[in-house]
């Protein structure tokens, strides 16, 4: 509750000199009715019809100075310095934090927590002067370029010894590291590492700085990274445990889902610098190189190097969560996640989350006995790490991103609610009304919005204040996600309540658009009979336990998106992807388009989907598949993915896969096959009210 009375000379200290004082409004203010006291709060007063006081602003300017009082006239130089202003105000007073136009340079990610948001019913905003957009970068300016090399049009410039990003931001791109593609038949795979098979490759081992080599595949569904640790003559020997981790699970590095399809790459040597757009960086000689895409003069290019792996950490307790805490109008670039580059590599297995450390176990023939799973590696499905976003949510409550850019960031741009591995301050989940409209996330290295975690306390928290609820993602725009970590979906919720997907704009990705639901169906109630299997034994493994109990995942609704133009890497998932039991869930009014390929898939119901209604969807241009449920007819007459529905979509393209009967209680019924764009009129209202709306326009 606000407290009320008091007037404002008394509230605020040291932010009201008389030049801010200055700055806050005047004229009449019209009383608010008091709410009833709460029994908890016997200490707080209310004096009937008294006004609330005068809500506060604080600016921020590149030109201000910190010893500044925060008024338009004398605003403070850093975000920190307006951070620590708030928490004088933020008990007393609704605090706007009005941020001008530039570039405003962290030397270390800001972290929020309890004490930063709105206290007492109170409200903080952290916004970007009208039309400004100002951005909040962990990124530093690289200039005074040269010609290193004239005949391969390579450049060169001074950064701080030590520094090797993974990420940089030229003329407002992404560029990628150098990098070449290497056939898999010139190599042959081992638990230590490759042979190299091709007389042809041998000249690898000429290189020098090897152990900064990354190996990198890609096949079905994962994206895999390990590095280098040296080669001698046909050996590529690799780091651990990072190469270990890959060579387990599904779809790894040895042996992936589809040779066909498979993919090799060697990354970040200055030979393999060959392609305009990319980058490598020398750290022991403070050197940074980079071959210009056409018409990109370096003298006059804005060249910005990451040097954080994070921004923003918003993070309270269980007990005592983040509240009421605004962003609006602002912009996000410029981190660098570095894990990747180290022995850990990134063992990817889906969509941000990977496999980390020494598996207990470890099967001798790795290659030949956990290529298609096996108990070491289903040991560890409940121990999968996340990778941290760039801006980190947990233990809060009405927080709202709107009307913001996150561009050119180094992994996921936003994380809400996820393992308290993938958030600075060491702690995760416990995400409720959380907003993110009208924003628009584009040229990512990793996905945009990831929600939720998959470890235990994700789907079933030892606490109710754990959970995640209330999550609404609505009217944003989408595109070229997924550079650098390209198994990641744009959208990902894993574990939550009542989240809504609605109206966004999705695009240009190499994997899903929109992905809901985890765990496969191991965790919902009485567990799946497919990971009974002794192939599996997924519940031998202790602490995968068979729960009785439903998981935190239902009533999702994804509603009115547009995407389109996803899935261009990847055979595997789908436009709109879920997993699991979701009761309530719904995926209505949607329009999915241009999902190329002889497997391209639109709407993709898999292991241990139940209780979703797919309804009113139009589906355009689709080279394989509208509509699948993996109803894993494998293992029948047990039964798994059950009690869906689908009925009045519109497709002219695709067929329908899955096991569609009474028996398992799924019913494709009603659904229209249209040639070509003969939309029927309904069909055509969904698609005009799909994707982003007018209104939500600043």
């Amino acid at each position: 509750m606000r407290r009320r009375g008091g007037g404002l000379v008394a509230a605020v200290g040291i932010a009201l000199a008389p030049a801010a004082a200055a700055q806050l409004p005047v004229g009449p203010v019209l009383p608010r009715v008091a709410p009833p006291i709460p029994s908890d709060a016997p200490h707080r007063i209310v004096i009937p019809n008294r006004p609330d006081p005068v809500p506060v602003v604080l600016h921020v300017a590149g030109t201000g100075s910190d010893d500044g009082d925060g008024s338009a006239a004398h605003p403070f130089a850093t975000l920190l310095r307006a951070q620590a202003a708030v928490r004088r105000l933020n008990r007393d007073h609704d605090v706007t934090v009005r941020i001008a136009a530039g570039a405003y340079r962290l030397a270390a990610p800001l972290r929020f927590t309890a004490d930063d948001g709105g206290q007492n019913g109170y409200t903080v905003r952290w916004e970007g002067a009208a039309g400004a957009y100002p951005t909040v970068s962990g990124g530093v300016p690289v200039t005074g370029w040269t010609r290193a090399d004239r005949g391969r049009d390579i450049w060169v410039a001074a950064i701080p010894r030590g520094s090797d990003p993974l990420q940089l931001s030229v003329a407002g791109r992404l560029a990628s590291r150098a990098a070449i593609e290497i056939p898999r038949a010139a190599v042959a795979f081992t638990p230590a590492g490759l042979t190299i098979t091709d007389p042809a490759w041998r000249a690898l081992a000429q290189l020098p700085d090897q152990r900064r080599i990354a190996v990198e595949g890609m096949s079905w569904f994962t994206h895999r990274h390990a590095m280098v640790e040296r080669i001698e003559g046909d050996r590529i020997v690799m780091q651990q445990p990072g190469w270990r981790n890959n060579l387990v699970g599904y779809d790894t590095l040895a042996r992936p889902v589809s040779a066909e399809v498979a993919r090799l790459f060697l990354v970040n040597a200055l030979a393999f610098l060959r392609e305009p757009g990319q980058f490598y960086a020398d750290p022991a000689a403070g050197r940074l190189y980079y071959k210009p895409r056409a018409g990109e003069a370096m003298a006059r290019t804005a060249v910005v190097m990451p040097r954080l792996e994070s921004l923003l950490s918003i993070a309270g307790s269980h007990d005592r969560p983040v509240a009421d805490l605004q962003f609006r109008g602002l912009s996000f670039s410029d981190t660098s996640w570095l894990q990747p580059a180290s022995a850990e590599g990134y063992a990817s297995q889906q969509s941000g989350s990977y496999l980390s450390g020494e598996l207990p176990d470890y099967p001798a023939d790795p290659i030949r006995d956990c290529s298609w799973g096996c108990r070491p590696f289903e040991a560890m499905r409940n121990r999968f790490r996340q990778q941290p976003a760039a801006v980190q949510v947990a233990a809060a409550r009405r927080i709202v991103f709107d009307d913001d850019r996150f561009a050119q960031l180094g992994q996921v741009a936003l994380g809400i609610g996820n393992n308290p591995d993938a958030n600075d301050a060491g702690i995760g989940l416990g995400a409720s009304a959380i907003e993110v409209t009208r924003s628009a996330f584009t040229d990512l290295a990793g996905g945009a919005i990831m929600v939720g975690g998959v470890q235990p306390d994700a789907h079933h928290p030892q606490r109710p204040e754990m959970g995640l609820r209330d999550i609404v993602i609505r009217n944003n725009r989408i595109s070229h996600v997924s550079r650098d970590y390209k198994e990641q979906s744009a959208i990902l919720v894993t574990y939550a309540s009542g989240t809504i997907i609605m109206n966004n704009d999705v695009s240009d990705a190499p994997y899903d658009g929109i992905d809901v639901g985890w765990g496969w169906g191991t965790n919902d109630p009485g567990g799946s009979a497919e990971y009974w299997r002794g192939q599996r034994g997924y519940y031998d493994a202790p602490g995968n336990r068979v729960y009785d109990t439903p998981t935190t995942l239902r009533d999702t609704v994804i509603v009115g998106n547009r995407v389109a133009r996803v899935k261009q890497w990847f055979p595997d998932g789908g436009a709109i992807y879920h997993l699991s039991a979701d009761p309530g869930a719904l995926i209505a009014e949607n329009y999915v388009a241009d999902v190329a390929g002889s497997g391209g898939i639109a709407i993709y119901l898999d292991e241990g989907s139940r209780y979703v209604t797919v309804r009113n969807n139009v589906i355009d241009r689709v080279g394989g598949v509208w509509l699948t449920l993996n109803s894993q007819d494998h293992i029948a007459p047990r039964r798994t993915a059950m009690d869906n529905r689908a009925t009045g979509n519109w497709y002219n393209s695709g067929r329908l896969q899955g096991g569609w009967t009474d028996y398992l209680d799924n019913r494709a019924e009603a659904n229209v096959a249209v040639t070509g764009d003969a939309w029927p009129a309904a069909a055509k209202a969904v698609i005009d009210r799909s994707g982003v709306q007018p209104a939500a326009a600043r």
